[in-house]
């Protein structure tokens, strides 16, 4: 049996994998491993979701796992993913769960977990989490010791006024459409962005349970390139699901994906002595134009496994202030302890009011090599990827790429799909090979 924990929580499909049970067996599990004991005092745990239907049902299972451990769950309602992780800081809870599944479809769900100071877990303590969730539930408390559910009525206005503090000036003048993917943000961003001043139109700003992610948000930028034109606004930002990510368009309705977001970022952190150790931090998925922008500019670029995890790990142990993901997931840890898009779009939005530059003169800095991505579904990711045909096409993509490209094999952290990515000088050339190796991939069914 593989792990309980993902690279991003625990996920599945909602009612099927992801289950009721499953979900009051992860809260009962966490207390009884994350919350704090002290006389006197009331152990408490923030729990918040994002609008898809299936999370009412999980929340209410998550809630009754904890208050069964006498932990008493301090509901936040439909907030990010990085609004709880912060809350459960600035709360001083002994814990936080989110209940998303980000950008993947309306009938996945997940529970993440946040550890002390809105911090993500380390394997060990998900390991034993998973352990106590096998193991099942030991004496519970009773009488007044059970945990009581109460609501956290100034939740959304503590986030705001956190993330407004981003916002380097005022952002008068600009005019933004926000795409809120019908997730989680579909109030936050819209209200952050005026409060700093832009002109926002809002998108994708609806929930009604059944349509997040939905042919919107940071994973199809369409409508929002529409929008952006329609409107005659000077940039789109578009968020996933649970706002954790933000990717931006600029007037002419060009996308400009994560890795022009952080070598822009990168630039005005550095100007304004805030680019500790003069050091990014990526992931092995960002494009080589990244990089070669960087080295430009004379900064370093540390490399991490793909995973926002990864990257924080990266933050924390050198201190670093900017990482982030081509998937538009960005962190700045002076603002959180996980990526937030709403603080994405703060700072990009405060560089072109600084600047008085349009996005597309601030993207200009990386010129982006051609990259494919082919998503090969997969029974078995891990045995796919190991296959020797596999290993044997992707060592000749290499010699054909040679130093004019690269080739990145692995597995989906979230989905049964085995990713393969591919850059070279040219996109027929990326296609073609990037199409061989996918083709090797997918007869291992």
């Amino acid at each position: 049996m593989g792990r309980l924990f993902g690279t991003d929580g625990v996920r599945g499909l909602a009612n099927r994998e992801l289950t009721p049970e499953l979900a009051l067996a992860l809260g009962s599990a966490a207390a009884r491993r994350l919350a704090r004991t002290g006389p006197a005092r009331r152990r408490v745990a923030v729990v918040g979701r994002d609008p898809r239907a299936s999370g009412e049902m999980l929340e209410a299972a998550v809630v009754a796992g904890l208050t069964s451990e006498g932990v008493d769950a301090l509901r936040v309602g439909v907030l990010p993913t990085p609004a709880i992780a912060y809350l459960t800081g600035a709360y001083d809870a002994d814990f936080g769960v989110m209940i998303s599944a980000s950008h993947n479809p309306m009938p996945d769900n997940g529970i993440k977990i946040f550890g002390p100071g809105g911090h993500k877990l380390d394997d060990a303590t998900e390991d034993r989490i998973a352990e106590l969730v096998a193991a099942g539930p030991g004496e519970r408390p009773v009488g007044a010791d059970i945990g009581r559910v109460v609501p956290a009525e100034d939740a959304l206005e503590r986030y705001l006024r956190h993330v407004g503090k981003a916002a380097t000036t005022r952002l008068d003048g600009l005019t933004v459409v926000v795409d809120c993917a019908h997730g989680a943000a579909f109030e936050a961003a819209p209200q952050a962005y005026r409060a700093a001043g832009a002109t926002v139109v809002a998108i994708n700003a609806e929930p009604d349970g059944l349509n997040i992610n939905d042919n919107c948000g940071s994973t199809h930028l369409d409508e929002v390139r529409s929008a952006v034109l329609a409107h005659g606004a000077d940039l789109g930002l578009a968020h996933d699901g649970d706002a954790d990510r933000c990717l931006a368009v600029d007037a002419t309705g060009a996308v400009i994906d994560g890795d022009a977001i952080m070598v822009i970022m990168a630039l005005a952190m550095r100007e304004a002595d805030e680019l500790a150790s003069n050091t990014l931090v990526a992931t092995v998925m960002s494009n080589l134009g990244l990089h070669l922008a960087m080295r430009e500019a004379g900064i370093t670029v540390r490399t991490t496994a793909v995973g926002d995890r990864y990257v924080l790990e990266e933050l924390r142990a050198g201190e670093f202030t900017l990482g982030g993901e081509q998937s538009g997931h960005i962190v700045l840890p002076a603002f959180g302890t996980t990526g937030d898009g709403v603080v994405t779009g703060l700072r990009l939005m405060s560089r072109m009011a600084q600047t008085g530059s349009t996005l597309a003169e601030l993207a200009a800095g990386m010129r982006s090599l051609p990259q494919v991505l082919i998503n090969v579904a997969v029974a078995d990711k891990t045995t796919a990827v190991q296959a020797p045909a596999v290993q044997t096409a992707v060592l000749e993509a290499e010699a054909e790429l040679g130093d004019t490209g690269r080739i990145l094999l692995r597995p989906s952290g979230t989905e049964q799909l085995v990713r393969v990515m591919v850059e070279a000088a040219d996109e027929d050339t990326a296609r073609l090979v990037a199409g061989r190796v996918a083709e090797s991939v997918s007869r291992q069914q």
